[in-house]
Order: C-alpha cells, then structure tokens, then sequence
C-alpha cells in the first residue's frame, strides 16, 4: 500500500476509510456541512461523516462499490457534479499522476479535503500544490486492513485544497 509495504495494492487504491482516520477532520468542519465525495468506493468515509452531522449531497466512484453511488472519474469533476456542496471531502487514489489531478480539479470547484501519505508535503512534486493548501490535519499511521496485525507504515494528513488560497499553509500536529 504505502512505499515500504509489499503488499499487493487493491484496485484503483480502494481502502475503505477507517472511522479513527475521520475522527480528526471533524473539529476542521463546520456544524452540518454538506460534502461531495468524488472517490466513494462503497461510501464508508461518506457514512462516518454523515454519522457525526454532516450530509453527503453527492457521491461518486470511478467503479462505484454501492448501488447509490454515481459513476465518475474525480479527475472530471464539473460544476454541476458538485452543486449544493461547499466541501469535497474523500480519500483519494495516492498514486501521483491521478492524485494531483484531483487535486488541481477538486480545488479548482470547492475547498477540498483529502486524505493521503504525509511524506508528500515534502516533495518536489508537492511545491506547485502546496500553493493551494490552506491546511494540513496530521492523523499518524491508519489500520486500513481491518484484520491485519497493526497499522499502516506511511503517516498520515488530511489536506485542504482551495485554489483562491493566498494563505501560509497551517499545520495541526496531533
């Protein structure tokens, strides 16, 4: 999953977000905030958001893992995909070339919050999107196979993305 793992990588990186990997986002949202989640998967990340208050308007997939779910690359993102949201809030693929395309797309429609590794803030490859981040929600390492033997190997943060961002990032630790 993460460089130093010899795990074989599930298809289109879908991990099901764990519950203690959204518990630190929520004091960053505001009371009942409505969200698209553009990489859905089976709506597990949506689900524990909307557990805590807030109301997922849209949700979309790639391969949509649940029949509610719309069909939709995140990297295509429109306007009208997103209407009636003020965030975008998913755990996206980490591969690089598809994740800074959801970046820059996603940014570009709302403030955007994604989760991935925090070894990428301090890569080359980051400095052109770190422009747009407003802020970074460190959360540590997260046990993405439920019934492995302990967490993660790779740290990791919750993002946000905004485009009209002109700020200093700001770091929460833990």
């Amino acid at each position: 999953m993460g460089k130093r793992s010899d795990f074989e990588r599930n298809p289109m990186d879908y991990y099901p977000t764990p519950k203690e990997a959204v518990l630190p986002l929520l004091k960053h949202l505001p009371e009942c905030a409505w969200f698209c989640e553009p990489c859905a998967g089976a709506g597990v990340l949506s689900a524990h958001l909307e557990s805590a208050g807030h109301l997922c308007v849209e949700a979309y997939d790639a391969e949509p893992q649940a029949d509610w779910i719309g069909r939709k690359d995140a990297s295509f993102l429109t306007e009208e995909d997103v209407q009636g949201c003020r965030f975008i809030i998913t755990n996206p693929p980490w591969e690089r070339v598809v994740l800074h395309q959801i970046i820059e797309r996603c940014a570009a429609l709302r403030p955007t919050w994604l989760l991935f590794d925090a070894d990428w803030m301090h890569t080359r490859q980051s400095a052109p999107y770190m422009l747009m981040c407003e802020m970074i929600v460190s959360i540590g390492r997260v046990k993405w196979i439920p019934d492995s033997e302990g967490a993660g190997k790779d740290n990791c943060c919750w993002y946000r993305f905004d485009r009209r961002n002109k700020l200093p990032t700001m770091f929460v630790g833990r």
